[in-house]
């Protein structure tokens, strides 16, 4: 039961509110989901059904603790917790067919949805010019967000990717429709529009959850904002947990101005400050606190710390990444030899993924254990990606992704041509693909091989629609009895399999073994295959980290939210990586500040920030600015250990930069004139560097990237064809939209970057 024995002050306040709006701001290691799950306690202790309370998070992992919390202290609650997505997903079950869809539909992932993206462009059967198919479905999936419809979507005046998007964004939606299909963004989209277009709907379930709570507000985008707004206009008991400075999800579209503005929106709210860290050193929390006040978008706290004081946190500078990568590795490996820490305790954090490679070639050649987190990983093998497609054809036969997926698993011979005939049967009749190879206007379409490799694969269909009802243990060895998988898991019992047939046949056994707990805990009850189905959809990016496994982990900051690790190392901590590049450019450095300070407090004792002084871009070594980041702590807290002998060696020689080219980036107070070691140079700051370059009119030459979209002063857009030299004479030939192509010396071109392609 509710126990304010283990709470403070602030903690305590926020557990015994009963009604009205509630913001709770807290900051990182306060203590948040003790308070949230102690109010739900406390919340059925005064007399509240559990029946009436809804928990809204953003990840299975945050749901999953809550849940378990919870039910220690009430066994039985009624309280439905869960995430955004998940809670959508039950809601638009109930009332698809408002929408225009089954209760059956399916949940497409990224690489599928854009499958159907893919078909519709097809259909639109214009170029997209400077565009490419990930930009209209990023597009799209913003505009989701934003909550607007296919048939409220307008383009900006002067728009050319808008003017795309309103011409595809409606044809992708029917191809959805057609397919009884969704992407993620339409979970929250079609859940918003139930609502708002139906107010009855929309009373039952504000009714239905009189206390709803909301955890990582901040990270909400629109559509979600919308939601929750929704559900509390009669019972607005709506009490959200978050922190402003935390709010690192808005290239996906979070909106931190949903938390900053939640006083606005409800003018009674009461706010209450979690300030007390219970994770971090008073060293880590000190330079935290003194990076994340230099954001203006913000709510003021101040953490304070209620560990002992500990060591400095360190700034190390190597010479480059491969020396930045062997010194981490190395000191790992000296933690974890001396029993200092164990590998679960360690982890690697960085901006961007590529900038693990090295990582882990130093990692193993210091032979320390590691994990990698990179989201959705094992559901998204080819293997594993074949045998769902299976069960979601099965449930949902109006499923045109998966139909192409599995029509040649196993291979069939059925090629492009065959396709081509049956998707054209499909968008002649209006109906699925798996109706259209049915049809006897395809078979006269078709040769007899093809229409016998079409009819094997519809036998093999119609044998499995059988089992529908059975567990989905059974169907899924059914189908993998039924296909080459089968074999595959013969053959990796070889002692000649390679370690390629062993991975995937481990693969599938842990499909089947996922699939018998789920029926252990569900049973063979109607509806278990689609429940199945949803949960697999729904995974989240950091549910396949293995917190108990002691390796060291290896992830990006964003993947790092909500987790704590004894020793934290942040690496690549420049400029242009972060803040990243792009943030620059679109004006929202006060995000990546609020990712690095989400970084800095995921450490509990000993926290190391690293940059080099030289990285390799694009198969060449630059010379690297430290992020501007390093200089908003005071020097005197931190441990500062430089061994990158910046040029005062022949290192200085591997540069590919000339000279002049390098002194746009380093100034040196005196140029020796007799051979020896330079002087010793002054780092110029990213921002000096910037403004010489844009005072010139000229763009430095390793901005430049292959397919880029530039734009030159007197022949307009076009796109980089070819790259050629280094620094000063680095060459670029250009295709310009005009039709014509020419080649430029960058250095001396009035060429400027509009987007880079990655």
């Amino acid at each position: 039961m509710y126990s304010s024995d283990e709470l403070n002050d602030a903690q305590k306040l926020a557990v015994e509110h009963l009604e009205g709006p509630l913001l709770i701001l807290a900051g990182p290691g306060s203590g948040k989901t003790r308070v949230v799950t102690q109010r739900i306690a406390r919340l059925i202790g005064r007399g509240v059904a559990g029946q009436w309370i809804l928990a809204l998070t953003f990840t299975n992992k945050a749901a999953d603790e809550m849940r378990q919390r919870v039910e220690k202290m009430v066994p039985a609650s009624g309280v439905w917790i869960g995430t955004f997505h998940r809670f959508c997903a039950r809601l638009l079950r109930r009332h698809a067919e408002i929408v225009g869809l089954a209760a059956n539909y399916t949940i497409l992932d990224t690489s599928d949805s854009q499958l159907l993206l893919q078909r519709a462009i097809e259909l639109d059967s214009r170029s997209l010019g400077m565009f490419s198919i990930h930009d209209i479905g990023r597009a799209i999936g913003q505009a989701k967000s934003f909550g607007v419809t296919a048939d409220a979507f307008q383009a900006r005046s002067g728009s050319p990717i808008g003017e795309l998007v309103s011409r595809i964004y409606p044809l992708y939606q029917r191809q959805l429709q057609t397919a009884n299909a969704v992407d993620f963004d339409d979970l929250l989209l079609h859940t918003v529009t139930i609502l708002r277009e139906c107010p009855e709907i929309r009373s039952g379930y504000d009714n239905q959850y009189r206390y709803v709570m909301v955890d990582e507000y901040q990270d909400t985008n629109i559509a979600q904002y919308g939601l929750v707004r929704m559900l509390n206009v009669d019972y607005p008991n709506v009490a959200v947990t978050g922190d402003p400075d935390q709010s690192i999800y808005g290239w996906r579209g979070a909106n931190v101005e949903n938390i900053l503005s939640f006083e606005r929106d409800y003018p009674t709210t009461q706010v209450v400050r979690l300030e007390r860290n219970y994770r971090s050193t008073p060293e880590i929390l000190r330079i935290a606190d003194a990076v994340i006040k230099h954001n203006h978008r913000r709510k003021a706290k101040q953490l304070v710390a209620a560990q002992e004081p500990g060591e400095l946190p360190r700034v190390i500078r190597r010479r480059t990444q491969a020396d930045e990568a062997d010194t981490i590795a190395g000191e790992i490996a000296g933690m974890l030899a001396k029993g200092e820490f164990e590998g679960g305790d360690i982890a690697i954090f960085y901006r961007a993924n590529a900038l693990s490679r090295l990582l882990e070639k130093s990692l193993r050649q210091h032979a320390v254990p590691y994990q990698i987190v990179r989201g959705v990983a094992f559901f998204q093998r080819k293997e594993i990606k074949d045998l769902i497609a299976y069960l979601q054809l099965l449930n949902n036969p109006r499923n045109d992704a998966a139909f192409l997926r599995i029509i040649n698993v196993p291979a069939r011979r059925i090629g492009k041509k065959t396709l081509d005939r049956i998707s054209a049967v499909a968008h002649a009749n209006n109906c699925c693909l798996l109706d259209a190879s049915r049809s006897a206007e395809l078979g006269s379409a078709l040769a007899a091989r093809a229409r016998q490799a079409v009819k094997s694969f519809l036998d093999l269909y119609d044998k499995l629609t059988t089992l529908v009802g059975a567990g989905v243990e059974e169907i899924l060895g059914t189908v993998v009895s039924l296909t080459n998988y089968h074999d595959l898991l013969k053959s990796s019992e070889a002692t000649s399999a390679t370690s390629g047939e062993q991975d995937r046949a481990a693969n599938v056994r842990e499909l089947l073994n996922d699939a018998h707990e789920f029926d252990e805990h569900h049973g063979e009850t109607p509806g278990a295959l689609e429940a199945y189905l949803e949960q697999a959809s729904l995974v989240n990016d950091v549910d396949g980290w293995n917190e108990t496994c002691q390796r060291v982990t290896l992830m990006t900051l964003h993947a790092s939210k909500g987790l704590e690790f004894e020793v934290v190392y942040l690496i690549g901590v420049e400029d242009g990586l972060l803040p990243h590049q792009r943030s620059k450019e679109n004006g929202d450095v006060e995000e990546e500040r609020r990712l690095f300070f989400v970084g800095l407090t995921r450490a509990k004792r000993h926290l190391t920030l690293s940059h080099v002084a030289y990285r390799t871009r694009r198969g060449a070594l630059h010379p690297a600015v430290p992020s501007p980041f390093l200089v908003e702590f005071p020097r005197e807290d931190v441990v500062f250990d430089d061994q990158s002998n910046l040029l005062y060696d022949d290192y200085a020689s591997q540069v590919t930069y000339e000279e002049p080219f390098i002194q746009q980036r380093i100034e040196t107070d005196h140029v020796p004139t007799s051979p020896g070691k330079p002087t010793k140079p002054t780092i110029t700051t990213a921002a000096a560097m910037l403004a010489t370059s844009s005072r010139s009119g000229l763009s430095l030459p390793d901005r430049f990237e292959q397919g880029m979209l530039v734009e030159h002063d007197e022949h307009g857009m076009g796109k980089v064809v070819s790259l050629s030299g280094s620094g000063s004479k680095r060459r670029a030939t250009i295709q310009f939209f005009s039709g014509s192509e020419r080649k430029f010396v960058l250095a001396h071109a009035p060429i400027r970057p509009i987007r880079s392609t990655s």
